[in-house]
């Protein structure tokens, strides 16, 4: 058997997330399991790096899948991009080790939450940016976000009420930057809970309206109760930006 590794990007707008589901085809994953299994002439199973939701966009998603056959890369990646929709697309395609799997193998992963928080609305990228209206006290955030580095148990900021396993993940960066109107939270670390993420982003919102102190970070993350986090931020300012793996 042949392993591969795909990175992939894509849109997330009309899609309902990335797993396969049983009510829906409308997702990555079975959109991209349809399309192997054409071309290859076998039934693929893909395993990615992680369960983006409904609405979030991924810039290079990883995904792995074994096959009975060996093709080139580049070869396989343009093939699979003539049949795929075009708001998913193939970046590359490598043979790799045989025991590599996109989500087991991954060390890290970044993630990048964009806010629209200018005078004027963007007209062109409102479907990938989240509106803020009044502006954000972007000291007030970083100085929140300090307090969330580091290993902690995130279980404040999950919304998986029946999770079984460790909520305990290390985030290793947060990286607020502003740019013309457009802020940007980056988000680095060795993994991320259902909702982790977008429930961060927005305790942070929070926080830069004033609707929260930075130092409220330390007893919401003892709390370990979702209740005294913040919203869910939407998810079409998030994206999945890179997923590490050991060298």
């Amino acid at each position: 058997m042949a392993t591969y590794k795909m990175t992939l990007a894509y849109d997330g707008s009309r899609y309902s997330g990335w797993q396969r589901q049983g009510n829906t085809e409308n997702t990555i994953q079975a959109k991209l399991e349809r399309v192997l299994s054409r071309i290859l002439g076998e039934p693929v199973e893909v395993a990615g790096s992680g369960r983006t939701d409904e609405g979030v966009h991924a810039l290079a998603q990883v995904a792995s899948f074994r096959t009975e056959r060996v093709f080139d890369g580049d070869r396989l990646t343009a093939e699979v991009n003539r049949y795929l929709p075009q708001d998913i697309r193939i970046l590359s395609t490598v043979l790799t080790y045989p025991r590599f799997h996109a989500r087991l193998s991954a060390s890290g992963k970044w993630y990048e939450y964009r806010i629209d928080n200018g005078p004027v609305a963007s007209v062109f990228e409102r479907k990938y940016l989240t509106r803020v209206e009044d502006p954000l006290d972007l000291a007030a955030m970083r100085e929140a976000a300090a307090f969330l580095l580091g290993q902690h148990d995130f279980a404040s900021f999950c919304d998986n009420k029946h999770m079984k396993k460790s909520t305990v993940r290390h985030l290793y960066e947060i990286r607020l930057e502003e740019q013309n109107g457009i802020l940007t939270i980056a988000l680095h670390g060795d993994g991320f809970l259902y909702h982790m993420a977008r429930i961060l982003c927005g305790t942070l919102i929070e926080v830069g309206l004033g609707e929260r102190s930075p130092y409220g970070m330390r007893r919401i993350l003892e709390a370990r109760d979702r209740k005294e986090a913040g919203r869910l931020a939407p998810a079409q300012g998030l994206f999945l930006r890179e997923v590490e793996y050991p060298v």
